[in-house]
């Protein structure tokens, strides 16, 4: 073995145990794989924000969908905003020398009520989406006090109404405050959108 190719080894070894998501992602073989590798980055950049909540409470939108997209830029992906897909999307997440392509498209919307939400969740599959992308993103950066009660009453609602051509009911996934759902796009397959929620309350904390 030449010393180079011993270097390469013991810094792969090193990400490994630091960094295992990085190595899960680059090498990821199939689609289900890379989606749960993109989860445990996602989940370490939304509890960013969260630990940070009191210095980000002013910022709209658009400034907290760039901490947001900083914090995603991590070794083998690319995270970009407003990126032209039928129009101008939040985020586009793409993950570098992979073959297929994997490309992620995500919208962002401060919580204000479930019908802002489903706003959002029409503009990313029946506007940005082509069909030819992995999984969607919707985030959600919650203000108020209640985070718990908003994603309950939200999976109910579209539980019930099924909106978008939603198939079935909403999934749980691996992260707090988020879910998963499906839905029967225009290019004639269900496509998954991943729905998470970012608790950006400064007093989200009962006291006795």
């Amino acid at each position: 073995m030449t010393a180079g190719h011993s270097t390469v080894l013991d810094l792969f070894d090193q990400i490994q145990t630091k960094a295992p998501e990085y190595i899960d992602l680059l090498t990821a073989d199939s689609d289900s794989s890379f989606e749960s590798a993109f989860v445990a980055i996602l989940e370490r950049a939304v509890h960013g924000l969260e630990s940070n909540s009191k210095n980000f409470q002013k910022l709209d939108e658009e400034g907290l969908t760039a901490v947001l997209a900083l914090a995603l830029s991590v070794p083998g992906l690319t995270v970009t905003q407003e990126t032209n897909s039928n129009g101008h999307v939040d985020l586009t997440v793409t993950a570098d020398h992979c073959v297929p392509m994997r490309r992620k498209l995500g919208e962002a919307k401060v919580y204000d009520g479930p019908e802002k939400h489903l706003k959002g969740l029409g503009q990313l599959l029946g506007r940005y989406t082509t069909g030819r992308e992995g999984r969607g993103l919707l985030i959600s950066y919650v203000k108020k006090p209640g985070i718990t009660q908003y994603v309950s009453n939200l999976r109910g609602k579209m539980d019930v109404d099924l909106p978008l051509q939603q198939q079935g009911s909403t999934k749980d996934l691996p992260m707090k405050w988020s879910f998963l759902s499906c839905h029967l796009h225009s290019c004639g397959e269900v496509l998954e959108v991943g729905h998470v929620s970012c608790n950006l309350s400064a007093n989200d904390v009962t006291t006795v």
